[in-house]
């Protein structure tokens, strides 16, 4: 059996350790895994299954530059003493930990570096910046670098030809049969409406990525033509706040916080809304395929190539697009494809296969 690492920050909320969790757990009886945390915490920790070994590499933080140096560089040579190309195959899931890809880089030969963002937005265009991102993350000595988004990695690959040869597209895996289950629980605080669309935006309140004051305005401007409809927003964070005072006085906006189960609120809207500036691949895309829910979504990762026409209505990454997104949905509705999430899955898993191969 062969003898696999991968490395991450948490296991706390998020898309990433979701992914993360969901792996591992269609992986565990084909291969001999260890998992390293630089935290040892998050919800996920209890869904770890029980024959994945769990291991700490947590840097020093010592406030005194010299110090913290000499910890971290012990630190580093304990580590290559009992790991150093101990495993078949080693990854860091974690993109932006530079300790994550420190593990995964001495762990294997073959190692691997997964990518799950849009980098090249979320450093604002910036060239310099997103460069200096990877080339400290040293991918020169990864063997292979795992892209989400067939997007991120054409992006990667426009700046970093020389590393072109390692680039490999993969989606993450779906936990389909959890996603039926789980949608089908009560959500007490959702009331459903007949013949009211519903639309529902999951997610992180970060204006600079979310972009949700599009949603907030682009619901004026229908409101103010006379449409009936309402939008709920499942999630929170920094913007929040500035949010719910945005949409002050509008009665069709409801903000229902952030939810451990979001999948019977998805379950009883009409339509993923989103209006983001960046993604990486999003894994709500593949969410609302399982439930049946049309997806109206802003140009981003790969929702050109497999969202619109097929699942859903792309727009263009503004105000306009949101609001003509919306405008066309209630006005003519979206009948989406069968999505086949065991066959989704199935090629994944193949794909994987040959990666670690």
């Amino acid at each position: 059996m062969k003898k696999i690492l991968f490395s991450a920050y948490s296991m706390d909320v998020g898309g990433i350790e979701t992914a993360l969790i969901t792996l591992l757990k269609n992986i565990k009886d084909k291969y001999k895994i260890t998992l390293v945390l630089e935290k040892k915490e998050g919800i996920f920790l209890n869904e770890i299954p029980e024959n994945i070994k769990i291991i700490t590499y947590k840097p020093s933080n010592f406030k005194i530059v010299l110090i913290r140096k000499i910890i971290n560089f012990l630190k580093q040579q304990i580590f290559k003493l009992k790991y150093k190309n101990k495993f078949d195959f080693s990854a860091s899931f974690a993109t932006y930990s530079y300790s994550s890809g420190f593990v995964a880089r001495n762990a294997s030969k073959n190692s691997a570096l997964w990518v799950h963002n849009d980098y090249l937005n979320f450093y604002n265009q910036d060239v310099n910046k997103y460069k200096q991102f990877f080339e400290k993350l040293k991918i020169e000595n990864f063997k292979k670098i795992i892209f989400v988004s067939e997007n991120d990695k054409n992006t990667f690959i426009k700046f970093f030809e020389n590393q072109k040869d390692k680039c490999i597209k993969c989606n993450n895996l779906i936990d389909y049969n959890k996603i039926i289950q789980k949608s089908k629980e009560p959500a007490t605080d959702f009331e459903e409406r007949e013949n009211i669309v519903t639309f529902i935006n999951l997610g992180r309140h970060k204006e600079p990525q979310k972009k949700l004051t599009r949603i907030i305005d682009a619901t004026k401007r229908l409101n103010q033509e006379g449409y009936i409809f309402r939008v709920i927003f499942v999630g929170t964070g920094e913007d929040s706040e500035e949010y719910q005072k945005q949409a002050e006085g509008i009665n069709n906006i409801e903000f229902l916080g952030a939810k451990k189960n979001p999948y019977p609120y998805l379950n009883k809207s009409d339509c993923l809304l989103m209006s983001s500036d960046y993604e990486g691949y999003p894994v709500v895309f593949i969410e609302s395929m399982i439930l049946g829910k049309p997806i109206i979504t802003t140009n981003v990762s790969d929702s050109m190539l497999e969202v619109n026409k097929k699942f859903g209505i792309v727009v263009e990454k503004s105000e306009d697009g949101v609001y003509l997104g919306m405008k066309e949905y209630l006005d003519k509705g979206f009948n989406m494809q069968k999505f086949d999430a065991k066959k989704y899955n199935e090629e994944i898993l193949n794909k994987l296969d040959e990666i670690f191969s």
